[in-house]
């Protein structure tokens, strides 16, 4: 499903080259669990934005679903962003002014003109993460592990096959944290492939195996 061959992506900062992936090769089957961890500044959060089609790399081949992503352009980027990936992030990035069903539809207003259609889609994944009786709340009225909770309704509106989660528990208690690993699990045994970057090893013990990140390289895993 996901296949990354010599990936490299290097920044200049005045006359320092920075390594933020240097020579990175990894394979993702579909329906694996995969945690990635490391130190910060280790290239985890690069190799995300890289897998997500967030960034480019400075070179290397990245495969996705058969397709390679370097060669495509910015729109095409984004209809692969919309149709294949969710997204997961720690600080939920949720719109405060607009109500949990609102947030986690947003991602449709680009995909669908049928307001009653997105609606209802938004509806049923918030139920599906246990949130039926919170779909007119706004962040502020809802806990953290409820806003994530709104935060993984969104990224499964689309119904994606890959989910990236950034640090999903980093802002949560670990009674909340342990109850979000558990709905991702079972996303997971849905036929979600799921991509984790997590620095706690509590958390990474969720996921089927985990690769170990330092300076821009990946240094074991499976």
């Amino acid at each position: 499903m996901i296949r990354l061959k010599n990936i490299k992506k290097y920044y200049q900062m005045g006359e320092t080259i920075v390594k933020a992936l240097d020579d990175v090769s990894l394979n993702i089957k579909k329906n694996d669990f995969v945690a990635v961890m490391g130190p910060s500044g280790s290239g985890k959060s690069t190799l995300m934005n890289i897998i997500g089609c967030l960034d480019t790399p400075s070179s290397g081949t990245y495969i996705l679903n058969g397709k390679e992503v370097n060669s495509l352009d910015d729109d095409e980027m984004a209809k692969i962003r919309n149709s294949n990936l969710g997204f997961i992030f720690q600080n939920f990035n949720l719109l405060p002014r607009l109500n949990a069903i609102k947030n986690v539809a947003l991602p449709l207003l680009y995909s669908s003109n049928n307001k009653n259609i997105y609606l209802k889609k938004a509806v049923e994944s918030l139920e599906m993460v246990g949130l039926k009786d919170r779909i007119y709340h706004k962040p502020s009225e809802l806990s953290g592990g409820q806003s994530q909770r709104v935060a993984i309704a969104r990224a499964l509106i689309n119904d994606p096959s890959i989910i990236l989660a950034d640090e999903p528990t980093g802002n949560l208690d670990s009674v909340t944290s342990n109850d979000i690993m558990k709905l991702l699990q079972k996303l997971h045994k849905k036929g979600h492939t799921i991509i984790m970057v997590t620095h706690e090893k509590d958390i990474a013990k969720y996921a089927d195996y985990a690769i170990q990140m330092i300076d821009g390289k990946i240094i074991n895993g499976i």
